[in-house]
């Protein structure tokens, strides 16, 4: 099974963050933030939502940055996932 999105939707796999500081100080699981850069999975078609033209501009496999509390978490088997609008991407990192 996977998962596909609908219309404007873009699934994404968070990616790991550097857990020690540039200064050498390692983070307790407790201080780090929530990761804002993910891989793109999937991407749903676009097409017309409320009356406007949706282009989707990112492809799986992209990196992309997203807010940080955008999107709906998903456990999909043994891997967690985010859907989140494509709106709420503010980023692709090359």
């Amino acid at each position: 099974m996977t998962i596909k999105p609908l219309q404007d939707k873009v699934v994404l796999k968070k990616t790991e963050t550097e857990q020690t500081t540039a200064s050498g100080f390692i983070l307790a699981s407790t201080s780090k933030e929530k990761p804002q850069v993910s891989e793109v999975v999937a991407v749903g078609p676009g097409g017309v939502i409320d009356g406007h033209e949706v282009v989707m501009t990112v492809k799986p496999g992209d990196k992309v940055i997203t807010n940080q509390y955008s999107g709906t978490e998903v456990k999909f088997g043994s891997e967690e996932y985010t859907i989140v609008k494509v709106s709420d991407i503010l980023a692709i990192v090359e």
